[in-house]
This record gives structure tokens, sequence and C-alpha cells, in this order.
């Protein structure tokens, strides 16, 4: 087993293996700018003229929010915290199963563009207004972490200017997001999911191969405490826990991937039902793939420098760096290699950015530009959403800078939809799982719940929660052949977890700090969609919601889940607002016609119901 020495740097082939991931992403864009007459109309542009097909959609939504956050992310969180993260594995099983039944089926059968003009048909335009802000701010903030996180590690492996990367993630994504469109988006995505996997794959086998086998891995982890799985303490202040992670993680995980446009608005760009319940499912494999072999690097992380912890010792400035300085330590004789792994990181980014900024420029053509501006043609929007998407690139950069001020990538970002997601999330579940919602009781339950979320998200960034709370692991330097030899073992345990640059020192702590505060960052999105909930039923029961007139296309009924068997049945069903025939494998999606369908009148009816 080699000892860790010195760690090499970038050559040629490493600057040439990850410009060549660059040229290949950005040659996509360009090919779908052209590609079948270009993007003739917005519906082209943002939807792929709804006439994608599972797998490719599936393999960008797994690549969509497995970003750079998790390349980097991830396998620090296992160094630091343990194995205990893989329990998401249940989590994301839980979240496609809820994401495939129970928003799907709403959300395909009246088939929209922006997931907020449900909250328009269901509720009303105010409702739409508030989750349509919302989900900009959301957005706009997770894509600054994104875009600094990559930045991060070629500063760290490369020496590059921080800055400039930063600059450079958004001026590609942007190039081929404006030019592409959707169908650009999906398409990088498929290559950069590959790339991301064969990264990994190029870690995990070298680190094998140099620790002496991945059952020393294994063993230097169990003795370490790293393979802690189990942990069944239903305390809801512990960071992570069984419960945290699989009740926690299924909130904020389901306000992702069930009614984030981003990824909505790729499994409802299917030419049919059946085909977007496919995409989710085949994700999830996805998802279990990338969660392995994340976490599996993180093992062989704690197992390099068991004996001498870099963080500690100052060799990196910042946990999510650590990755980076494995890759260089133990890929150093196989030039092209590092640049690989770097390409990986930055395919989880371009990926990301590209899915939101073009959700980004969706939700603003859909719910703030069309409803003002009817006479526009669909070229015209066409060329809008192209411009958008200049403008959120460049607004998405500007938020890097804010998000180099954070701390720790992974509990931010994650952090940051809980706060937000949770209560939309709330007011989503009020509109299909509640008939008696009224558009009274869901504002005032977002509001509810945004300010509660808000409330413990910034409380935790001002006063991050104690060592006790969060239980990181011990990190030893006892093994270091340098001056940092007699530095006390307990350094790094002790240092705080979040490093927030908004975070308040010497202060005396209060029991709101030491409970409230200290709440798991997983729970915040759970607390935003219950407060929701709960305010909203409330509020709707007491104004009138047993009342009103409901068309049950707005919430999921029985058929929506007996219609997954309509595969098994020979004779088609035909819906009555439709004029062409039914595609086999589900419910063809309405919105896939030469006629365009719209739900309101002039007198604000909607089929039949006045809301």
């Amino acid at each position: 087993m080699d000892a860790p020495r010195e760690i090499g740097t970038f050559v040629v082939w490493d600057y040439l293996v990850f410009a060549g991931m660059l040229l290949i992403s950005a040659v996509i864009g360009i090919y779908y700018a052209f590609a079948g007459g270009g993007q003739q109309t917005s519906k082209d542009f943002l939807m792929g003229g709804r006439s994608m097909t599972a797998v490719p959609v599936a393999l960008s939504l797994a690549a969509s929010f497995m970003s750079a956050i998790t390349v980097l992310g991830t396998p620090s969180e296992v160094y630091r915290f343990g194995a205990i993260y893989s329990i998401f594995a249940f989590t994301y099983f839980f979240v496609i199963v809820i994401t495939a039944e129970v928003f799907l089926p709403v959300f395909y059968k009246l088939g929209i563009t922006s997931t907020y003009e449900y909250l328009e048909l269901r509720f009303n335009r105010y409702v739409r207004l508030c989750g349509t802000v919302l989900f900009i701010v959301q957005t706009i903030l997770y894509t600054g972490i994104v875009i600094y996180a990559p930045a991060l590690a070629l500063n760290q492996v490369t020496g590059f200017d921080l800055w400039g990367a930063v600059v450079a993630t958004g001026v590609v994504c942007t190039f081929y997001c404006t030019l592409g469109g959707l169908k650009a988006v999906i398409w990088t995505d498929v290559f950069q999911v590959g790339i991301m996997v064969a990264g990994f794959a190029t870690v995990i086998i070298r680190a094998a191969v140099v620790q002496g086998g991945i059952n020393v891995i294994l063993s230097d982890a169990y003795n370490g405490g790293r393979l802690n799985f189990w942990n069944f303490n239903p305390n809801p202040l512990q960071r992570h826990t069984f419960w945290t992670v699989v009740i926690g993680g299924v909130f904020t995980w389901t306000s992702i991937y069930g009614i984030n446009q981003s990824q909505v608005q790729r499994y409802i760009s299917c030419k049919s039902r059946f085909q977007a319940k496919m995409s989710l499912y085949i994700n999830l494999v996805g998802l279990w793939v990338i969660l392995t072999c994340s976490v599996f690097c993180g093992l062989a992380l704690y197992s390099r420098y068991k004996d001498c912890d870099p963080w500690t010792t100052k060799k990196v400035s910042a946990v999510d760096q650590l990755m980076p300085y494995l890759v260089l330590d133990i890929l150093q004789d196989y030039p092209g290699l590092p640049g690989l792994f770097v390409a990986c990181a930055y395919s989880g980014t371009l990926s990301t950015v590209s899915s939101s900024i073009n959700a980004l420029a969706a939700v603003t053509v859909e719910d703030l530009i069309k409803p003002r501006f009817r006479s526009l043609s669909e070229r015209s929007l066409s060329w809008i959403s192209q411009g958008l998407s200049v403008l959120y690139g460049v607004l998405c950069i500007g938020m890097a800078a804010l998000a180099s001020t954070m701390g720790t990538l992974l509990q931010a970002s994650l952090s940051i939809f809980g706060m937000v997601g949770g209560p939309l999330l709330g007011v989503f579940a009020l509109g299909i799982l509640v008939p008696f919602a009224n558009s009274i009781g869901t504002f005032v339950g977002l509001i509810a719940g945004f300010a509660i979320s808000l409330w413990v998200g910034i409380g935790a960034q001002l006063y991050p929660p104690l060592p006790e709370r969060t239980m990181p692991l011990h990190l030893e330097t006892y093994g270091c052949n340098s001056s940092y030899n007699g530095m006390n073992l307990t350094t790094a345990t002790e240092m705080p977890f979040s490093t927030s640059a908004f975070q308040i020192h010497n202060v005396e702590r209060t029991p709101l700090m030491d409970n409230w505060y200290s709440l798991s960052y997983l729970y915040f999105s759970a607390i935003g969609t219950l407060v929701t909930l709960f305010v909203g039923m409330l509020l709707s029961l007491s104004t009138g919601g047993r009342k009103q007139n409901l068309d049950s296309r707005f919430i999921l009924t029985k058929e929506d889940f007996l219609s997954n068997f309509d595969i098994f049945k020979k004779k088609k069903h035909v819906l009555s607002y439709k004029s062409h025939p039914m595609e086999d494998g589900g419910t063809d999606n309405p919105a896939f016609n030469h006629i365009e369908l719209n739900f309101a009148d002039h007198n604000g009816k909607i089929n039949g119901t006045r809301l």
C-alpha cells in the first residue's frame, strides 16, 4: 500500500480531456439549434416538442440534480460523518414512487409547460405568481452554489483562477442552452452522466489498487467508525439518522422531483405518460449507481488519509476540496485521468445549470410574459425564451459570488431546497390531494410555511448546531511527516460544521439555538410542507372550501392509478377533449397536438368550474 506523497499537477493531457468535454457539450447545443428546422416555437425550445423517450430523459433527470455537489460534497460528507448518507437509497425509492404516482398523472393530463400553471388552474393567479417567484429565487440561489462547486475544484487542482472558472461555467451552459433548448439540455445531460460515472469509476478503481483492495478500504472504514449505517435514534436534532434521512429526505427530494420545474419539465416532455413514468423509474437506478459511487469514494478518501487528514493540516482550505486532492494524489502517474475527474465534476454542473436556466426561462415565459402579452407569436416567444436564457445565465454567475459565503456545499444546497421547496410542496399537495382546499387557505398556508421554514433555516446559518448534534467523526494527523504531528486529535472534531460567513461567533447559547436552530437541516422541508398543509386545510374548511365546484382533472383520482394498467388492455380509450388517437403505453399528452388547448376563457371559468 502506497503512503500518501506530494500530489501532482495538471498536465497538457488533462487540459485536453477537460476541453474535449466542453467542446462536445457545445457541439450538441449547436446541432439541436439547427436539427429539424431549429427552435421554431417556444414549445420546441422549452419542451423539446414533447417528443422525448424514457431513457434519455431518465439519464437527464439523474444528471440534473446529481451535480458537482454530489461529486465533491458527498464523498467529503462520508469522510467526515460516515456512510449513513447511503440511507438516501431508501429515500430516492419513496420519492420516485410518490412523484410517478401522485404528481406526474395530474401534470401530464393537463398538458402544462410550467408547473405553476397548475396553481392558477386549481386556485388563482396570485397563488401561481407566489409559486413562480419563489421558484425563481430558489433556483438562482441553488444554481449559484452549483456553479461555485466545480470552480472550487478547478482552483484547487489546477490553480485556475476561481472566478475565471465560475464565469467559464456560466458562459458554456448559457451558450448551448440558449442555442439548442431542452433537447440540447437533455442530450448533453446524457453525455455528461457518462462522464460522471467514468470519473467516479476511475477514482474507485485506482484507489482500490493503491490501498491494496476493496476489502482494505472497507476494513479501514469499519475501524474508523465510518460504516455507521444504522442509527435509529429518533432525535430530530441529530443531523443524520435513519429517520432524518428517510423522513426529512423524502420531503426535501419530493420538492425537487415532484414539483420542481427543472425536473417536471423533463418528464412531461415525453411523448406518452407511460414513457414519462418509465423515465422516472429508470432514473432511480441511475440515482442508486451515482450514490453508491460517491459513498465509496468517501470511504476511499478515509482509507487514504486516516492517519493524516489534509483538511486539519491545512493542505486543503475547505472540506469540499478533498476529492480533487485525492485525485491528484493517486492519479498523478496517469496523465489525462485527473482531467477526466474534473470533467466529471464539471459535467454535473453543466447539466444542472443548463436545466435550471431552461426551467427559469420556461416559467418566466409561461407565468409572467404569456398571460400579459397574449398577442405574441410563437416565433417571438421562442426568441424571448432564448434572450431569457442569456439573462438567467448572467444572474446565476452573479449568485455564485454569494454561494462562496454559504459554507459547506452539500448542506447549503439542500437547506435552500428545504426552506423554499417545502412550502411549495405543501401548496401542490393541497391542490392535488385535498379537494376542499381553496385559494384563501392555500395562500395563507404558503406564507405561514415559508415564514416558519425561513426562520429555522436562517437561524441555523447564523447559529450552527454544536458538534454533539452534527456528530463529526475523528480525523487524525499522527501519520503526517510535518510540523502538524503534535496537533491535538480533537481539533477536527471540534470544528463547527458550518463555515458560513453569516455565522455569529462568541454568543451565549440559548435554548432556541440548541433546539429549534439545531434541528437537522433535512427537516426544514418537512416543516415548511406540514405547516403549509395544516394552515391551508384549516383555513380552507373555515372559508367554505367544501362548497366549491371542482373539476376532477385538477386532483388525483382513482382513475389516474387504474390507468397504469391500460397498457395491458387492447381497447384504446380516447379522452373526450381529444381529437386525435392515443398512443400505446399510456394516455397521450393533450399538449402534444397541433391545437393549442386553452383552459381558461375570458370569464375566468375553467371547463365549467368557476375558481
